[in-house]
Order: C-alpha cells, then sequence, then structure tokens
C-alpha cells in the first residue's frame, strides 16, 4: 500500500492506494500522524477510491486514528470508498462510527 498526505485549508487528505493491510502499518501511520501533529488541522480525510481490499488490521488501524483524533476533536471520515472495501465498512458497521461520502 501507499499512502501520501496533502492539505486542503484545514482539512488533512491521507490518500491510500492498493492493499491496505498490516503490511502498510508504518506508512499509514507516518502520515495520520503528519495530520495530527499540525495545529491548523480541523479534519482528517482519508480517501479510499484507490484501495482494492482492506482488512482487520486496517479496520484497528482505522479506529486507532479516529481514537487520536477525537482526543483532539478532530474528526475523520472515509471517502469514496466503493466495492468490496465499502462492503467490509459497512459489515463492521464504521458507517456508525466515521463520516463516509
Amino acid at each position: 500500500m501507499r499512502a501520501s498526505l496533502r492539505r486542503e485549508g484545514d482539512t488533512a487528505v491521507i490518500r491510500l492506494k492498493g492493499r491496505f493491510d498490516f503490511a502498510g502499518h508504518r506508512e499509514f501511520k507516518r502520515c495520520y500522524e503528519g495530520a495530527l501533529n499540525q495545529p491548523s488541522v480541523q479534519q482528517i480525510d482519508i480517501d479510499l477510491r484507490s484501495v482494492e481490499y482492506l482488512d482487520s488490521s486496517a479496520l484497528g488501524m482505522l479506529l486507532l486514528l479516529r481514537e487520536k483524533a477525537e482526543s483532539r476533536n478532530m474528526p475523520v471520515a472515509l471517502l469514496h470508498s466503493s466495492g468490496i472495501v465499502r462492503e467490509i465498512l459497512d459489515v463492521a458497521s464504521f458507517d456508525t462510527m466515521f463520516a463516509m461520502r
């Protein structure tokens, strides 16, 4: 998996590409820590449009990010999920924990 971080105003956008699984945890953590450590960031968006698959460790990483962001009153949204990725998020009831756009 590849992860990149960019800013759009007061929103940090983390764009993921490929298989989101435990092998990508360091890269994902590097991106979200970069977002969390920018004082002017008010929200984090995770762009999933190029994610082919995610597993339970990816779900755990998203939950960990959510917990860290909530401690800073920073919402996290999951963007552009589709296909099997959306099905997995729906089965895990992530739509009740994250804004999904």
